[in-house]
């Protein structure tokens, strides 16, 4: 039997504290921005924000590029973006694996037709220089495909001389920074980067549904190299190279839409396009170093206090992100329950893991608008008492404690 149309109320989301891998809790400033009144895609305000959103996220992504924007989509979108374009089938990619987002990179490239080549790594370690270059050394691809925050791990991959190293390998530096990105340092230009993709939902501090891309001159070359135009909107030039697979995720096309051209691609998500800026200007006003810094206070609260309840840690500590950490689940402890009692009687949300850390860890994040005092500090509060009652030996007030101090040594 249908239900009626009457049946249906206005959604009513519960207010959670989402204190996992992400998605996190949007700042209140970007939810309202998301609210602003819709304009058509070629007017001039519209334009004029488009261009104020690539010249801001210039700044988040610490980079010069002209190519510099935003595809329509979550973080994943932005990933296909990036490989479907810059690989043309039979092209060799390179993937360290570390975790399962590298293995989400390997399948994309393999869709996109590329030859992919993986090396992997132990999760919670990460790759060291003389790893990367020997693996460059010997499969010599066109891309080499490296994810820098690997949520499902907790660990940050070292990314400074990597695009030295593919320079003088002759391959494209890509890197996927959804999870690292403002948590992290993060600099496209320093570190020779060719193309990076993020997303909102984590420490940018927004909704899921927009991916900030950013390329350098040797991707777009690349990628106009194989520039083709709609069929209906034909503007007299001549298709060039392997037409890129996918329709949607066409980067040429694309960067003519963003462009002075404003070629017909897409109708720009203008909600989201309002909520990226507004997370982009937010952060650009903080300052990026502080935005770092902010992260990598509230992290280490967090980490001092998880310690403090007595939880061991996960992986290599030198390698850790800022704004995650993985946490042993104790002996004899449910770890979904906890997550249910969590939820359920205080409205917080911690993650559990992927593939072989199911069930082993929590990942805890503090991340964009949730990186912030009382966000740890409540998370620890509860987290003891849901332990304490799942007959978990913890110490009284240890967690919060720990966490007070790191504040208290910062000023």
């Amino acid at each position: 039997m249908t239900s009626s149309v009457a049946e249906h109320r206005q959604i009513h989301p519960p207010q959670q504290l989402l204190m996992g891998p992400g998605p996190v809790n949007a700042d209140p400033r970007v939810l309202r921005a998301m609210t602003a009144q819709l304009i058509g895609q070629f007017a001039p305000a519209m334009t004029s924000y488009m261009n104020e959103v690539m010249e801001l996220y210039r700044g988040v992504f610490s980079t010069s590029n002209r190519a510099t924007l935003l595809v329509d989509g979550t973080s994943r979108a932005g990933i296909e973006a990036a490989i479907v374009s810059l690989v043309e089938p039979g092209e060799k990619v390179l993937v360290p694996v570390f975790g399962r987002f590298g293995h989400l990179l390997k399948e994309i490239a393999e869709r996109a037709g590329g030859e992919v080549v993986v090396i992997e790594k132990e999760w919670g370690q990460v790759f060291t220089l003389e790893e990367l270059d020997a693996a460059l050394t010997t499969h010599r691809p066109k891309l080499l495909a490296l994810v820098q925050g690997d949520t499902s791990t907790t660990m940050n991959q070292p990314l400074k001389g990597v695009g030295e190293l593919c320079r003088k390998h002759g391959a494209l530096f890509y890197t996927d920074v959804t999870a690292s990105l403002v948590g992290n340092t993060f600099l496209a230009d320093d570190w020779g980067v060719d193309a990076a993709t993020a997303g909102l939902q984590k420490c940018l501090g927004g909704p899921s549904g927009s991916a900030p891309i950013t390329l350098s001159d040797r991707a777009v070359e690349v990628i106009r190299a194989r520039r083709h135009v709609e069929s209906g909107i034909d503007d007299g030039t001549t298709p060039r190279g392997t037409r890129i697979a996918s329709n949607y995720f066409d980067l040429a096309m694309i960067l003519d839409y963003w462009g002075p051209q404003r070629l017909n691609h897409h109708t720009e998500a203008t909600s989201m396009l309002y909520a990226a800026r507004e997370c982009a200007r937010l952060l650009v006003n903080e300052g990026m170093d502080n935005a770092v810094e902010r992260h990598r206070l509230h992290g280490a609260a967090m980490v001092a206090g998880v310690q403090g309840l007595g939880l061991k840690l996960f992986g290599d500590q030198t390698h850790r992100m800022n704004n995650v950490v993985a946490v042993h689940i104790p002996d004899g402890v449910d770890g979904e329950a906890v997550r249910s009692a969590l939820l359920s009687d205080y409205s917080i949300e911690i993650g559990t893991s992927f593939g072989p850390l199911h069930g082993v860890v929590w990942r805890i994040g503090t991340m964009g608008y949730n990186a912030r005092k009382d966000a740890v500090m409540l998370t620890l509060a509860a987290l003891e008492q849901v332990l304490r009652s799942a007959g978990a030996q913890v110490t009284a007030g240890g967690g919060t404690g720990a966490a007070s101090e790191i504040y208290a040594e910062a000023g």
